[in-house]
């Protein structure tokens, strides 16, 4: 469904646009890929590029996280194309330090740990939150047969994934319907 029609004419300004892709490599990891773009409709000048003209953008920016079976992260590759200052590329090889993080409860934290303020770039630290949904989306069908199994052998004993939106609400129906043994509701 598209958002309602505006209520009043507007000029469309800015345009930012983010592209995930997850992919399963021939050695059995995983690499997310992540492509954040801003553009301007309007030319506008710029100390470092002179000009940055009306389509051009002004960020272009990408992260590739690879990824194994359990979400830890195993390699970074940061690139910046297009910036507003020629000194923003430089920053890309401290994103390095996203390896050995585990995509899951507190990544937020830890990568501003590692990358906050002027120790990383705000765009590519932006891009990690979608990287990591695109992550847990390309890796699902995998985890959730591990996640049958290990139900079944009692290795774990609840799903991680319960109460963590309306969807997976332990009270509701898909609960119900997916993890009957951890239904709540009535």
């Amino acid at each position: 469904m598209p958002l309602p029609a505006p209520t009043e004419d507007r000029e469309l300004l800015h345009t930012r646009t983010i592209e995930c892709r997850g992919y399963l490599r021939a050695d059995g990891m995983w690499d997310i890929d992540g492509w954040m773009t801003d553009i301007k409709t309007y030319n506008f000048p710029n100390h470092d590029r002179i000009e940055i003209k009306a389509g051009e953008p002004l960020h272009g920016m990408g992260l590739r996280l690879t990824v194994d079976d359990t979400l830890t992260i195993r390699d970074c590759v940061a690139v910046t194309d297009f910036s507003p200052f020629t000194l923003c590329g430089n920053i890309t090889p401290n994103f390095k330090a996203l390896i050995g993080l585990r995509i899951t409860q507190g990544l937020t934290k830890n990568v501003q740990e590692r990358l906050g303020g002027t120790q990383g770039c705000t765009h590519l630290v932006e891009l990690i939150k979608p990287i990591a949904t695109t992550a847990f989306q390309t890796l699902v069908g995998k985890r959730m047969g591990k996640l049958s199994a290990a139900l079944k052998s009692g290795s774990i004993k609840r799903p991680p994934i319960l109460d963590t939106c309306h969807a997976w609400a332990q009270d509701g129906d898909i609960v119900k319907r997916e993890f009957p043994d951890h239904y709540t509701g009535g």
